[in-house]
């Protein structure tokens, strides 16, 4: 399905997007809250959209691909709703990424609480999960912004320092 918000284009991922996304995933600055690293080759790309178009056919939601209204041919992020599988079980889980250009103009949080509403009202899910790690106060920023509250603790990551789960419920 397509979203739009104020100032953002929502469109679901495609196979056209690799080039894309290996230009976000692989940038190492995108990755700097990220313990397993920007992607290391396109082929690694390739596999990470294989498994969101794979999830999105199986459960019929996923990632979006980002643009601005403004500028609709440039992908700018990638995010969504992903059923995840964590140590504490499965969880509805709300990602994004956005490229460097993209940062400190509040988008993650435009496009947090458009997916957010989007889970609570279309796909009438229970709730919403958002994981981030505990330096990465930006995102923690956004969580709490689309009205999710810390839960806990967890670690999800073998050899690093605690995540934290923050969830909202419908309701």
């Amino acid at each position: 399905m397509h979203l739009q918000t104020e100032r953002l284009i929502l469109r679901p991922v495609a196979v056209t997007d690799l080039d894309a996304l290996y230009r976000i995933y692989g940038d190492p600055a995108t990755n700097t809250f990220n313990p397993a690293g920007p992607h290391p080759d396109i082929e690694h790309s390739h596999r990470i959209l294989t498994g969101w178009l794979e999830h999105r056919d199986a459960h019929g939601f996923g990632n979006w691909a980002f643009s601005l209204r403004d500028a609709p041919e440039q992908i700018i992020g990638f995010g969504g709703l992903r059923i995840v599988e964590y140590p504490f079980g499965a969880v509805n889980n709300l990602g994004y990424r956005f490229a460097p250009e993209a940062w400190g103009k509040g988008l993650a949080t435009e496009f947090a609480l458009a997916a957010v509403e989007y889970a609570f009202t279309i796909l009438k899910l229970e709730e919403v999960v958002g994981i981030v790690r505990k330096n990465h106060l930006a995102s923690q920023k956004v969580l709490l912004k689309c009205g999710m509250r810390l839960v806990r603790e967890i670690n999800d990551v073998p050899g690093a320092e605690p995540s934290l789960q923050y969830r909202r419920r419908r309701g």
